[in-house]
């Protein structure tokens, strides 16, 4: 056991996904060194003990690691956005490899040592959207920005190397209009009006939309905050407000109102179009989004039958695969998405594509009651993973495939793990570093029914 204030001299070996260095002191006792990278010596001050391991900070860096690299962003450390950028990026990648792997062997039990991490292209400004929540600087002034590591203080991200340079206008552009207004950000239990500015793009057709999320029926001065934002970015495709007044920390609300231009911008992925209304789920790396649908594909192969996609949202990753099934059946329990995945097939002349608004169990129903009896399945479940009585539902559909796309390598080993137990073999993993510089990464599995 160590003790608080402890000075000791670490050797970091390893990395945790929210940027931490392991190190191990000589009697093996564990320290998480925020800011370090594998390789480096550190002279370290013990801040915090446990049991089994404990938390330290750097005061100096003895020897740096072969694998650290100039951040190249002013507000690294300061915000929670970035937690690898001090760790070169081939690196990186070699690194999120290794916790899939590890993911796999240890939650899963699979024979897995090695899992190779493809990337789309550059790990800067890839990002087509960001929510920037509001908050108040010291002189009382709203600001727009990122949460502080494990916190919820706003801190300023002037700069941010993970979105556009011009995200920094239209930041400048909506503080300027809201401190005009004397407008006040949202805190949770006192109130406020203004709760986050939210950008999205479209990389394939430059289309932007702007919106400003607020905790109120009305945003005073609606035709002055478009102005601002068209005057900033001239090329601005749209303007909305967002509807928020739940509490708590959910950002989107459950109301657009359209300020200026469509309710929609477009985008091009994978070779379709997709309309994205600012309420979507859309992939935040494009380039991305196309590799991870693109290893999908090859896993998938032909399909001579029915695919299911369930979580299907607007339907990017059913659509991008329809050509290689007989009829895709999408099935998704959000309304809106489901009609986005609608008028997206219909909008790219896709006719043998169809959507069901249920659940799996409704859908499995439905499909066992037309005597259909899927050939592969695609699943791309958020970051909690499939809960069991999904995994049922799949099973009872005994596809010959199952193509599962994960956000979060330990669930999506649970995950397969269960579909193993029913008789199904995992054959193919592959990693997508679909989030560069942050501490997550896609996993694509490819199962087959034995």
């Amino acid at each position: 056991m160590h003790s608080k204030n402890e000075k000791i001299k670490l050797v970091i070996d390893d990395i945790t996904p929210d940027g931490s260095g392991v190190g191990r002191a000589p009697d093996g006792y564990v320290l998480f060194v925020p800011g370090t990278a594998p390789g480096d010596v550190a002279e370290c001050t013990v801040l915090k003990e446990g049991r089994s391991y404990g938390y330290a900070k750097a005061d100096r860096i003895i020897t740096p690691s072969p694998h650290r690299t100039d951040p190249g962003c002013p507000a690294f450390g300061k915000c929670g956005g970035c937690a690898l950028r001090h760790i070169g990026y081939d690196y990186e990648l070699k690194i999120k490899g290794g916790w899939i792997a590890e993911s796999f062997r240890r939650i899963g039990g699979f024979d897995i040592e090695k899992v190779t991490v493809h990337a789309p292209g550059s790990p800067d400004r890839y990002r087509n959207k960001a929510e920037y929540p509001a908050g108040t600087d010291r002189e009382g002034k709203l600001i727009f920005g990122l949460y502080a590591p494990r916190s919820h203080r706003v801190v300023p991200c002037p700069g941010c190397m993970l979105v556009p340079e011009f995200h920094s206008r239209v930041i400048r552009a909506a503080e300027d209009f809201c401190n005009s207004r004397g407008l006040c950000a949202y805190e949770d239990g006192k109130g406020g009006l203004v709760r986050h500015l939210y950008i999205r793009d479209a990389r394939a057709t430059g289309q932007i939309s702007v919106s400003l999320i607020i905790n109120g029926d009305r945003l005073p001065g609606a035709e002055d905050f478009v102005s601002a934002v068209r005057k900033a970015l001239p090329e601005t495709t749209s303007v909305s407000v967002i509807i928020n007044k739940k509490p708590g920390n959910v950002i989107l609300g459950d109301r657009v109102v359209t300020l200026f231009g469509p309710d929609r911008i477009t985008d091009r992925l994978c070779g379709l179009d997709f309309e994205i209304s600012p309420l979507s789920f859309y992939q935040v790396n494009r380039d991305g989004a196309e590799l991870l649908y693109g290893i999908a594909g090859e896993m998938l192969g032909e399909c001579r039958g029915t695919l299911v996609d369930l979580y299907c949202g607007i339907g990017t990753v059913g659509l991008s695969l329809a050509s290689r099934a007989d009829r895709l059946v999408g099935v998704e329990i959000i309304p809106e998405a489901v009609e986005d995945a609608r008028r997206n097939a219909e909008k790219n002349g896709i006719a043998n594509a169809e959507f069901i608004c249920a659940d799996a169990a409704a859908a499995v129903q439905r499909l066992a009651g037309e005597g259909t009896s899927p050939a592969a399945v695609v699943i791309d479940p958020p970051r909690k993973g499939c809960a069991p009585s999904v995994i049922a539902d799949i099973i009872k559909m005994s596809p010959e495939k199952i193509i599962m796309i994960s956000c979060n390598h330990a669930t999506g080993a649970r995950d397969a793990a269960m579909l193993c137990e029913a008789g199904y073999k995992v054959q193919m993993i592959e990693g997508v570093d679909l989030f560069p510089r942050t501490g997550h990464v896609e996993t694509v599995v490819r199962l087959s029914r034995q």
